[in-house]
C-alpha cells in the first residue's frame, strides 16, 4: 500500500492538438483517461493522481515552480523556459518512422542568405525565442529575433528575413516556398517530475511507476506479437526469417518434432514474413496485439 494518506500527484497532460494523443499513450499504459470538453481537470482511474491540462509550452514552467509534481512535455519547451526539472524518461517511439520533431532555421528560396552568419542584424520570427537566441549565440550572430503568435511560414520575406519553425517532414516549408538553412534543434517528448516532488518517497515511487508503464506503452507502438509452430528441423529456416526484438522464444511442445516460436516484430512487417514462413511449413500463426513491452 502507499504512504500517501492525504496528497495526490499533479500531473500535467498538454492540451490541444497533444491532447489525444497523451491520453491514447496513459490508456495504453493501464491508466483510464477521460477528457470534457467543459473542465481542464480529465478524470483518471487512479484516485492517487489529479490530472490538469496545461499548454505543452508552459509544462515545464508549471513543473519547476510545484504548481504540478509531473507532466508531459517536450525537450525544445524544457530548454526554452529554461526550467529546473527533473527529466525522468524520454519516450520516444518504437517505430524508426516516428522522427523527432526539428527546429529548423528557414529562408525564402529566392533568399540570398546561405548560412547562419548571413543572419547578423538581420530579423526573425519564431515561438520559440529562447531556443533561437541560444542557438544564433553558439554561432556568434546578433539578430533581433521576435515572438510570432501564428502563421510564421508566410512572414518572410516581407516582415522578416528568417523564421525558426518545428517540423516533421519539411512539407509546409516546402509549399511556402521556403528552404532549411540549418536545425536548429531536435525534440523528443520528455516526462518531467517538480526537484521537491521527486525527493518525496511516495511521490517518487508513484513517478517512477508512471514512467515505467508509459515507456513500455510507447516500445510497444507499432510492435505486435507473433506464435507460431515449426518442426525442429525447420527451425533455423523460421528464426532466420524472423526479425525481433531480442532472440526469440522457443518451447517444447507435445509431439517432440515440433517447437512453438513466440517473438515480438514490427507490425508492418508482418505480411512481408508470414508467406515465407508458410512456404517451410511453419502452422498456427497468430498474430496478437501489444499494449506495453517492458524491458
Amino acid at each position: 500500500m502507499s504512504d500517501n494518506l492525504t496528497g495526490k500527484l499533479k500531473l500535467g497532460l498538454p492540451a490541444g492538438s497533444l491532447q489525444e494523443s497523451a491520453g491514447r499513450l496513459f490508456r495504453q499504459a493501464g491508466y483510464n483517461i477521460s477528457f470534457s470538453s467543459r473542465s481542464y481537470h480529465p478524470v483518471i482511474d487512479d484516485e492517487e493522481i489529479e490530472c490538469t491540462l496545461i499548454r505543452a509550452q508552459e509544462m515545464a514552467r508549471y513543473v519547476e515552480k510545484g504548481v504540478l509534481d509531473v507532466g508531459l512535455t517536450g525537450k525544445d519547451w524544457i530548454v526554452e523556459n529554461n526550467a529546473d526539472v527533473v527529466e525522468i524518461v524520454e519516450l520516444v517511439f518504437s517505430k524508426q518512422s516516428r522522427r523527432p520533431v526539428r527546429w529548423v532555421l528557414a529562408v525564402p528560396e529566392t533568399s540570398p542568405i546561405q548560412k547562419v552568419e548571413d543572419l547578423e542584424g538581420k530579423r526573425i520570427a519564431t515561438e520559440a525565442v529562447n531556443l533561437t537566441r541560444q542557438f544564433l549565440a553558439e554561432h556568434g550572430v546578433k539578430a533581433h529575433v521576435e515572438f510570432s503568435w501564428g502563421a510564421t511560414e508566410v512572414k518572410p520575406p516581407e516582415l522578416v528575413d528568417a523564421i525558426v519553425e518545428v517540423t516533421e517532414t519539411g512539407s509546409s516549408l516546402r509549399a511556402n516556398k521556403l528552404k532549411i538553412l540549418d536545425v536548429v534543434m531536435q525534440s523528443t517528448p520528455r516526462f518531467i517530475a517538480n526537484n521537491q516532488s521527486y525527493q518525496e518517497s511516495w511521490k517518487k515511487s508513484k513517478i517512477d511507476d508512471l514512467a515505467m508503464m508509459l515507456s513500455g506503452a510507447m516500445a510497444a507502438e507499432g510492435r505486435v506479437g507473433l506464435m507460431m509452430n515449426v518442426r525442429k528441423d525447420k527451425l533455423p529456416e523460421a528464426v532466420a526469417i524472423l526479425p525481433s526484438l531480442q532472440n526469440p522464444t522457443v518451447s517444447p511442445l507435445a509431439d517432440e518434432e515440433w517447437v512453438a516460436i513466440n517473438t515480438i516484430i514490427e507490425e508492418d512487417i508482418v505480411r512481408n514474413i508470414v508467406p515465407p514462413l508458410k512456404s517451410i511449413g511453419v502452422k498456427g500463426i497468430v498474430e496478437y496485439p501489444l499494449n506495453k513491452i517492458i524491458e
